[in-house]
């Protein structure tokens, strides 16, 4: 068997994460039980840059659509009062600089799971500060240590620079897989109905060593 890495690459308010949350969690534990020596990492990757502008209602429209269909297809579950009860903004950095702080803390699996868990289901914005601040001393962060890193130069830099490193990686949207073995970096098909996909694919690579 061999040593590798499988990156997880994610946006903190991707509806498409949301919607591949379940098939994920199965595909990990199947990995976790039958490849001790893989390491899964997750990489975050961009989607929106900072705003303070509202989101324009023919994207907002767009979005409540793409939920409807994540939801026919995926069984995934939406609040949709999140559209009436909040200010829509395009911005995913300051949820992504949150995760950064929070993986700081071995806490970015459950701080992921709690953004998506608020923008999704409690109809909370993950946009605003306020936001983040709460879910962080919910999961027993310091909130005025969080607070001040939060939207620091530093935790900024850290940021682009985890980008930058992504997009480098073979990937095709979020969510997706990449395993990095022996030296290559293999793009893994995903399917979100189905972990045996990616499983198979993950495990054959994990036998042979490589894709030739």
């Amino acid at each position: 068997m061999n040593v590798a890495t499988l990156f997880y690459i994610y946006d903190p308010m991707c509806s498409w994460c949301w919607g591949y949350n379940r098939t994920w969690s199965l595909l990990k534990a199947q990995l976790k039980k039958q490849f001790s020596q893989l390491n899964i990492e997750y990489r975050l990757g961009g989607l929106a840059a900072d705003t303070q502008e509202p989101m324009p209602k023919e994207m907002q429209l767009t979005l409540q659509q793409i939920w409807h269909r994540i939801e026919a297809e995926l069984g995934a579950q939406f609040n949709f009062d999140f559209w009436s009860q909040c200010q829509p903004r395009r911005a995913t950095y300051p949820a992504s600089r949150a995760l950064i702080l929070a993986r700081d803390q071995a806490l970015e699996v459950p701080y992921y799971l709690a953004v998506q868990q608020a923008y999704y289901l409690q109809a909370k914005n993950p946009s605003d500060d306020a936001t983040l601040i709460d879910i962080a001393i919910k999961l027993g962060m310091d909130g005025d240590a969080f607070s001040h890193a939060l939207n620091s130069e530093a935790t900024q830099n850290r940021l682009l620079q985890e980008f930058a490193q992504t997009r480098r990686l073979p990937m095709q949207g979020f969510p997706s897989l990449v395993m990095a073995l022996n030296g290559e970096l293999i793009a893994i098909e995903l399917d979100y109905l189905q972990a045996q996909t990616s499983f198979n694919q993950i495990a054959a690579l994990m036998e042979s060593g490589s894709t030739r």
